[in-house]
């Protein structure tokens, strides 16, 4: 997944799935279908934010308001409308992922678009219902997501034929809304100050800027076919290369900005902060010198694949939403 292929390779016909005649087939299509690193990152997300919202309540000595729906009706929210707008992209894209993400369950055949637009369908009314029995805050963070996703894939708007567009879009949703919303959805849970605290505007801009590389890094394998179907990436514009020194430029500045920040915002271990992120950053240039580019094989001297790259990309992603939380309960 995620490599070119060759758009004259034809793939084996694949055996169209049922829930009820192929059940664990149909699920592990679903799953792959779901975008797992996606479904991962929306999770830890949400807890993550939770905890963060947590921690204020203790420098507050507000009494929290706690019942078993404060988490777990805005992970089913998120989760469903996460499913919605990974899979309205792959209806959108089946042509493209044909070339560039053959195994995807409709690009494999596995899926019919119909079976994809029940999914879909299902998914996004799921999530506005569990939002709309949160608050005011949860409902619009749902909402605008659904709509800018919806807006990232669909004619004739479709954004992410557009590299600015594109990565504001996900560096929007990511960044702002899913951080911000569920701050003041739990704030509100919580009975805490409707106010944004610099713990949680540094986790934004980190997550904002993240947003950014995850994007650019999202496009360099994909090249081949955004390139038959007039999408306009980064890479396409610049080559794989240069947009990959740029990325790696990028994520560099995302970890020094939080190193320089936490040591003037209150409530952040920030000796913590610099342990991990230093680690985390001296980790990240040492695998990125050892990457082979899509269009190459590994080697001796380059072992990891480009997959394999991204996914520890999404892996630093992911681990962001446990690391700060917990600097914020050590400070």
């Amino acid at each position: 997944m995620g490599q070119s292929v060759s758009p004259q390779a034809t793939p084996a016909p694949v055996q169209q799935l049922s829930l009820f005649r192929t059940p664990l087939p149909w699920l592990a299509a679903f799953w792959k279908f779901s975008r797992p690193h996606t479904i991962i990152g929306t999770s830890l997300s949400v807890i993550g934010v939770f905890v963060i919202s947590w921690t204020v309540v203790q420098d507050s000595g507000v009494t929290p308001a706690l019942n078993p729906f404060s988490l777990v009706l805005p992970l089913l929210a998120c989760l469903a409308g996460n499913v919605y707008i990974v899979g309205l992209n792959q209806i959108e894209d089946v042509e493209i992922d044909r070339i560039n993400k053959p195994a995807l369950p409709i690009a494999s055949g596995e899926f019919s678009s119909g079976n994809a637009w029940s999914i879909i369908v299902f998914a996004a009314s799921l999530s506005i219902l569990l939002a709309a029995l949160g608050n005011w805050y949860l409902l619009a963070t749902i909402l605008l997501s659904l709509m800018i996703g919806t807006a990232y894939s669909v004619p004739p708007v479709r954004l992410k034929r557009f590299p600015f567009w594109a990565s504001v879009c996900i560096l929007t949703v990511r960044g702002g809304i899913v951080n911000l919303g569920l701050f003041l959805h739990y704030s509100h849970q919580l009975r805490l100050p409707l106010a944004i605290p610099a713990r949680m505007w540094a986790l934004t801009a980190f997550v904002l800027v993240f947003s950014i590389v995850i994007a650019i890094f999202k496009d360099i394998p994909d090249i081949e076919g955004d390139r038959r179907f007039n999408i306009t990436t980064f890479t396409v514009q610049l080559g794989q290369a240069r947009v990959y020194q740029v990325a790696r430029l990028v994520l560099t500045l995302c970890y020094v900005g939080m190193m320089a920040a936490v040591p003037l915002i209150p409530g952040i271990n920030w000796l913590f902060i610099w342990l991990t992120h230093s680690t985390l950053l001296g980790w990240f240039w040492w695998r990125s010198y050892r990457v082979a580019m899509p269009n190459q094989a590994a080697s001796a001297d380059l072992p990891l694949t480009f997959t394999n790259f991204y996914q520890f990309i999404w892996q630093l992603f992911f681990l962001e939403y446990v690391l700060y939380p917990i600097a914020c309960l050590l400070g």
